[in-house]
């Protein structure tokens, strides 16, 4: 059975860093796409940063300015976001998409979500 499941979020005051990690089993994450979106309450979901397999093509929305670090280790099968400097527009809840690099459509994984809150 695949499975994403992310983890690292909370509570954090603006400026602040947290560390958000997607770990996944029951498929090679080397041949998937990874990426976050997050979700705030009453927003359409959107993307945060998308990495390639092999590293060899990064992306970050363009909010992010910066602030944010995509990274992924295949073999731990873990993919992470570090986040620096939050902002209070940060809060969402975040989630991890892994899409296989030749099959998009058929396989496309999802997690549950982790919750990111940036309050004073």
């Amino acid at each position: 059975e695949q499975q994403v499941v992310e983890s690292g979020g909370g509570l954090v005051r603006p400026g602040g860093s947290l560390r958000l990690s997607c770990t996944t089993s029951g498929f090679t994450l080397a041949v998937y796409d990874m990426s976050w979106y997050r979700q705030a309450p009453g927003k359409e979901r959107e993307l945060v940063a998308r990495i390639s397999t092999n590293e060899d093509s990064i992306h970050y929305g363009d909010f992010v300015a910066g602030r944010f670090t995509i990274s992924r280790d295949d073999a731990k099968d873990t993919l992470y976001l570090q986040m620096n400097s939050l902002k209070i527009e940060d809060t969402a809840k975040y989630y991890c998409n892994a899409q296989h690099k030749f099959w998009p459509g058929a396989y496309n994984h999802w997690g549950q979500g982790t919750q990111v809150t940036v309050s004073a």
